[in-house]
């Protein structure tokens, strides 16, 4: 699915893995590696405006109209 969610603008971002397992003495930094942290992204049908779009939506608002849709 697409990186981007359409409704929040939630999108891929960059971290760090830290592997603890290190070897040699104590005073040594725990390696680091680069990753990546990407959105939970569904492409979904919404009605906006009485108009079935198609979407991109992340898993976080897909439950946020849920909840609005049953309040």
């Amino acid at each position: 699915m697409a990186g981007k969610c359409d409704l929040c603008d939630k999108r891929t971002t960059f971290g760090r893995n830290i592997r603890h397992k290190h070897s040699g003495r104590w005073k040594r930094k725990a390696p680091r590696t680069s990753r990546t942290f990407k959105p939970n992204v569904h492409r979904k049908r919404i009605m906006i405006d009485g108009k079935k779009v198609r979407m991109n939506v992340c898993t976080s608002c897909l439950r946020t109209m849920l909840k609005r849709i049953a309040a």
